[in-house]
Order: structure tokens, then sequence, then C-alpha cells
């Protein structure tokens, strides 16, 4: 039986639907990736191209990784089920183009790839009966009303995985706990990233089964872009320093600190403090990442506007001194990384929650990050506590503490060997998450139905 304030959150969410149509539609203008989008969101999904295409209803192990981040978390989890029980059908549903993208590169022959649907029972019902996934895997904090609801009339287990909730989370799902206490309390397990998340996610009613550590501590960096990064090192003239992962009003704070220190301006001899840290900004390469790619072409823009070159990776061509490099690539975070000799946190410089440090310290990479860290809270602390990482108030002091740490190679190398150290003492995760999550399949294929509605073709994961 579905409540009152369900059935209420159901209308407008179906209200809505013209609203989140048009959204779409223009931003598909401006990236076509959410093209499809605009049908499948709402639960229509073309046939199969191939008559050899999987069919609806195989026995789908679903995962929703809504965006890049989570796309990559969700390869690590599906590369360890691959290996626990091999062939098994990956759906895999996002709700981004940059998560969609990803996750193009996790499929294998027989897995499908869709857009989540848009929060409404019509385009929830659609979605579900189409597929008839044998399990719902949510990867790290995405848990929707209706489709939790969904789900559990269906008979259909949905598990939260690699689960955080930081107390920012917490206050709003508190202020909405008639729609997320029922939400969280249905779903059929939950396993936390640290302690602290399982105490928030029992607070909404979460059946926490387990901590079981990040994901994305059991990433392996790219050997391959390693060596090409090693290989380019040793043509540098400089160090290098990174601003990975950087977001909107970042990029401006890091251009305005270089600017107050001189490094849109020739060096004159040293004379006094200002011209010494200055030529000691223009000792080192910068290098922006941006963390999503529909803004690659605005920082490049905001980077020459602030009175300075840049240096795009698409272009390709070959920087010179003064300019700012910019990593406008996806995938190739492994290859920044190894061409840095320290790297700023991005998100971590405005109220946030911090990008992913463990990427870099796999890497060997030192991290400098600012004071906003909630998106990893537990890892930004072991970090700091390992001597992996310095944290600092703000971007001039993040430059100065790069600068330091730019001119003292043999700190540097204690870092990258306590980064490296971190990241590899806290594996485990991958091999915890798949375990469970076949051992969810194994119970709900033995247990009697308690779905609700009509019972759909039981599928099977052989």
């Amino acid at each position: 039986m579905r409540s009152l304030m369900l059935r209420l959150y159901g209308a407008f969410t179906t209200l809505a639907q013209p609203l989140v149509r048009r959204k779409l539609r223009r931003r598909a203008v401006a990236e076509p990736g959410y093209a499809v989008a605009v049908e499948e969101r709402f639960g229509h999904y073309a046939e199969p191209e191939s008559p050899d295409a999987p069919a609806n209803g195989t026995g789908w192990c679903w995962v929703h990784a809504v965006s890049l981040g989570e796309a990559r978390a969700a390869g690590i989890l599906l590369a360890e089920l691959r290996r626990q029980h091999p062939g098994i059908p990956i759906l895999l549903t996002h709700g981004t183009a940059t998560g969609r993208e990803e996750g193009a590169k996790l499929l294998e022959p027989g897995d499908l790839q869709v857009w989540q649907p848009w929060d409404m029972p019509a385009a929830v019902a659609r979605f579900l009966d189409r597929f008839q996934p044998r399990i719902g895997v949510l990867m790290e904090t995405e848990v929707w009303p209706e489709m939790v609801q969904g789900c559990a009339e269906r008979g259909i287990p949905l598990v939260l995985a690699n689960a955080r909730l930081n107390e920012r989370s917490l206050a709003a799902a508190e202020r909405l706990g008639w729609l997320a206490r029922p939400a969280y309390s249905q779903l059929t397990a939950v396993w936390a990233q640290t302690e602290a998340d399982a105490h928030r996610l029992v607070s909404l009613g979460a059946k926490v089964a387990g901590v079981y550590g990040n994901l994305k501590f059991d990433a392996s960096p790219d050997a391959r872009q390693l060596t090409a990064a090693a290989a380019l090192r040793s043509h540098m003239p400089k160090p290098l320093v990174v601003f990975a992962s950087s977001r909107e009003g970042e990029e401006r704070q890091l251009l305005e600190v270089l600017k107050r220190f001189g490094a849109t301006t020739p060096v004159p001899p040293a004379q006094g403090a200002i011209q010494s840290i200055a030529k000691r900004v223009h000792d080192v390469q910068w290098m922006i990442v941006p963390r999503h790619p529909q803004r690659f072409d605005e920082v490049a823009a905001l980077v020459e506007a602030e009175g300075f070159a840049v240096a795009r990776r698409s272009a390709a061509g070959e920087p010179v001194d003064g300019e700012i490099w910019l990593g406008d690539s996806l995938g190739e975070m492994a290859l920044y990384y190894g061409l840095a000799d320290v790297a700023l946190l991005g998100g971590s410089f405005e109220p946030l929650g911090g990008q992913n440090l463990i990427e870099a310290a796999a890497c060997g990479c030192p991290v400098i990050m600012g004071p906003s860290t909630f998106n990893f809270a537990e890892a930004a602390e072991l970090s700091l506590a390992g001597g992996a990482s310095q944290r600092v108030e703000n971007m001039e002091q993040a430059v100065t503490a790069a600068l330091k740490l730019a001119e003292n190679p043999e700190r540097r190398a204690v870092m990258a060997e306590a980064a490296v150290a971190f990241a590899s003492s806290n594996r485990g995760a991958a091999e915890r998450t798949a375990s469970a999550v076949l051992a969810v399949v194994a119970a709900a294929a033995e247990a009697p139905s308690t779905a609700v509605a009509d019972e759909p073709r039981e599928p099977t994961l052989d």
C-alpha cells in the first residue's frame, strides 16, 4: 500500500515531466549525449537493433551509477562481480552524459546501458517491467522514493553499495523525512564506506549490513598512462602543479592568486620578497583539469581573460613557457597525476566537499586540499594522518604550499611514498561488496516472492 505522501510525491514528479523534458532538450543542444535521454528518462526504450541483442528480463544485475565518479566506482565493482560470477549480465543506468560515457567503457558483450528513468510512477514501472532486474545496485547516494517502492512491489531486492551520507545530506534528508525514511528503510541492504556513514544511514532507517570501505581504493591507475607520464616528465624543465577536478569558481581563485604573485608579468632580477615569489611562480608549470567536460571551453576562455596564454591537451600542441596547461580530456587523470609533482584538490576550495583524492594517492601524487572535504571526510583524515596530503584554508595558502613542495624534491618523495601506502592499505571493498551482492541474489532466488504487483517472468543469472 502506497502512503499518501508517496502518492503526492508521484503526482508532483509526474506534473514536473514537461519541465524535465524541456530541460533535457535544451541540454542536448550543448551536450549531444543527452539527446537519447529525452525518451529513455521517461521509460521509453528503443527495441534492440540486432536480433542477437539481449532480451528483456534475462536476469539483469542492474547497477545505477548516476555520474562520472559513481561510474568509476561501479567499474571496480563490476570487475569483481565478473571475477566471482563470470558471464553475469549487467544493466547499467546513468543520470548524466559523463556517467554514461564512462559507463560505456565498462560494457561487455551481452550487457546493456540505458538512462535511469525519472522518478515518477509510470516511468519507473515501464523501466522495471521492461528489464525485470534480478537485483538493483545503487551506487553511493542515489536513493529515489518511487524507484525503491517500485522494486519493493515487484519483489526486486534493491541495495545501496559504497554508501556515503555526509552531515549536510543527512540534514536535508531529515527535512524530507516523510519521503527519505520510508525509502531508506525499504532498501534490502546498505554497505557503508565508513562507520560515520553507517551511523547516519541507520538514523534514516537503513539496514546497514556492513562497513566495507570505499571501492575507489581498489582502483588501479592506468599503467600505460603512468608510463607515458614518466616519459614526458623526463623532458619537462619545470615541476608541475595540477589543479585536479576543479569546479566552477575555483579556477578563478587560482588564477587571481597567480596574478597577484606576478605570474603574468616578466620577472626582473630578484630584489625583494614580491619579486622572489614571482620568480618562484614562474619556475613552476601550472595545469588545470576541470571536473566537468562541458566547462572545458569556459575555463579556457577564463584563463585567457585573466591574462594567461592557454595550451589545451586536445590541441596536442607543444606548450610554451608562461602558458597554463588545460587538461581538456576525459579518462586521462592517471596521466595528469603521473606528470604532476603536486596536486591541488578540486572541489575543496568551494563548499563542495572535495573530489576524489584517492586517485591521486594511488598515482603517488602528493595532495594539497582546501577546507571542504566532506565527500571524502575519512579518506581525507587518513591521508593527512599518513603524511600523504596537506590541508590549507584558502587558495593563497595552497599556492604557497605547492611552491614549497615543488622546490623540495626530498619532501615530495616522502609524501609520494606515503600516498601510495595510504591508497594500497585501504583496499578490499570490491571483494566484500561483490560477495554481498551475489549473496543477496542467491537469497532472493531461494525466497518465495513477496511482490504485490503482477509477478514478471522469473529471470536467472545463469
